[in-house]
C-alpha cells in the first residue's frame, strides 16, 4: 500500500463533474453491474453525484494526489435519512453511513479506498456515533473484502434489490 502525498478533504464545486465521470467509470466496468442502459437514472446520478451535497448531513469526499489530481471519492452521510438507496436504511438513527466509493482504475492497489473508508468511520467516531453502515454487491467483491477486513459484518437486514441487482448491506459496530 502506497498513499502517501494523498490528501482526504471535500470535494470542490469544480471537481463536481470530474468525480461523476470517475464514478461512470469505475461502475459501469464492474462485472456483472448494470450498464448504463439497463439503469440511465442510477448512472445520471452517478454523473451528477456531487448534487447529493445539496442535502443536508451529505459530503462528497475525495483523495487527492500529489500531483492535484481527483484518485478517489466516495459519498458520507452523517445522518442516514438522506442515504438514498433502496431499502430501509434511511430509518436507522443516529448511524452514519457511506456509499458509492470509486477509486481511478489506473491508482488501484494503493490503499485509497481504505483511506477513504476511514476517513468515513473517523467522521462516524467523531460525531460519537456507534454504527457505520454501507451496501456493497457481488460485483465489488474486491471493496468487499476491504470492507470485512476493516470490521464491517453482513447486516441483511438492509439488504435489498435494485432493478435485478442484489445489494447487500454492511454493518461496522465503532
Amino acid at each position: 500500500m502506497n498513499n502517501q502525498g494523498l490528501k482526504i478533504r471535500n470535494a470542490k464545486l469544480e471537481e463536481f463533474e470530474n468525480v461523476g465521470k470517475l464514478m461512470i467509470k469505475v461502475y459501469s466496468q464492474l462485472e456483472g453491474f448494470p450498464k448504463e442502459s439497463e439503469q440511465p437514472e442510477y448512472y445520471k446520478m452517478l454523473l451528477n453525484v456531487g448534487d447529493l451535497t445539496e442535502n443536508k448531513n451529505t459530503e462528497l469526499l475525495v483523495a487527492i494526489s500529489n500531483r492535484n489530481k481527483v484518485v478517489g471519492a466516495v459519498l458520507y452521510f452523517s445522518d442516514l435519512k438522506n442515504y438514498g438507496s433502496g431499502g430501509t436504511i434511511t430509518k436507522i438513527k443516529n448511524a452514519s453511513g457511506f456509499r458509492l466509493l470509486a477509486v481511478d482504475p489506473k491508482e488501484r492497489g494503493k490503499g485509497i479506498g481504505k483511506l477513504l473508508s476511514k476517513e468515513c468511520i473517523n467522521r462516524a467516531i467523531k460525531l460519537n456515533q456507534n454504527q457505520l453502515y454501507i451496501h456493497s454487491t457481488e460485483s465489488m467483491k474486491i471493496a468487499w473484502g476491504m470492507y470485512e477486513r476493516l470490521g464491517f459484518l453482513r447486516y441483511s437486514e438492509i439488504d435489498f434489490i435494485q432493478g435485478e441487482l442484489p445489494v447487500f448491506g454492511f454493518k461496522l459496530s465503532i
